[in-house]
């Protein structure tokens, strides 16, 4: 008997957003490879107000698209499931959120701050140089990771859809904490986080689930089936 994985899509789902095109086929095309059956349920972000509405999911999934209507349960679901070792996935605006919880929640950056909807405090997630709008790239994939071990490779070519990154004088601080930068484009700038001693924590600013558009997985969505399955 195949087993039925919830999956909560945390975000403010629009049907003009590209990846929120693609996330419900790389959802069934990961499961179909995994013979196996998933349930994907959009949260808004006004309707995370409590780790209550979480608790019934075996995996969460932050996507793309901010500034999400109510930030506040965009950053309840990332601490939760980093808290409590519930896989997590996060891609694009759900990577950028996952920077500013860590550093908020972990580092005790309390004024830790995106620069897309905050001008003070210290910008984690500042604006890139260049934006990548409907933009791709070669991503180059560190060894030995959580990411790694998904492609199977330590390159790939992904999608972007955003305007925002991780600010590249907060790596250093990053050092001497368990967060680990796993992914980096051809230039050296950030674009996958992974928590290692976690059961599945993964957030990358790249769109892996675009895939699916093309009929093709993404290992990011296969690994985090597999992980809430145990």
């Amino acid at each position: 008997m195949k087993t039925l994985t919830r999956i909560a899509l945390v975000g403010d789902f629009c049907s003009d957003i590209v990846a929120h095109q693609a996330i419900p086929h790389s959802l069934q095309l990961a499961a179909n490879a995994l013979n196996t059956e998933v349930t994907a349920e959009w949260l808004p972000t006004e309707s995370v107000t409590s780790t209550a509405v979480l608790a019934p999911f075996d995996a969460i999934w932050v996507v793309p698209g901010s500034p999400y209507l109510n930030d506040d349960g965009a950053f309840l679901a990332i601490t939760y499931a980093r808290e409590n070792n519930v896989p997590f996935l996060g891609s694009c605006a759900g990577f950028q959120y996952a920077v500013v919880e860590y550093a908020r929640n972990v580092m005790g950056w309390r004024d830790a701050a995106h620069a897309e909807t905050e001008t003070t405090g210290r910008i984690v997630i500042s604006p890139l140089s260049c934006s990548l709008v409907e933009q791709t790239g070669d991503i180059i994939i560190d060894p030995d990771t959580v990411i790694a071990r998904a492609y199977g490779r330590l390159t790939t070519h992904e999608g972007y859809h955003c305007n925002f990154g991780m600010n590249a004088d907060f790596i250093a601080e990053l050092r001497d904490f368990p967060l680990v930068i796993s992914a980096w484009d051809s230039e050296g700038d950030v674009r996958g986080i992974e928590l290692p001693q976690h059961k599945y924590f993964v957030a990358t600013l790249f769109q892996s689930e675009r895939a699916a558009l093309r009929n093709e997985l993404s290992p990011l969505v296969v690994e985090l089936i597999k992980a809430a399955q145990g």
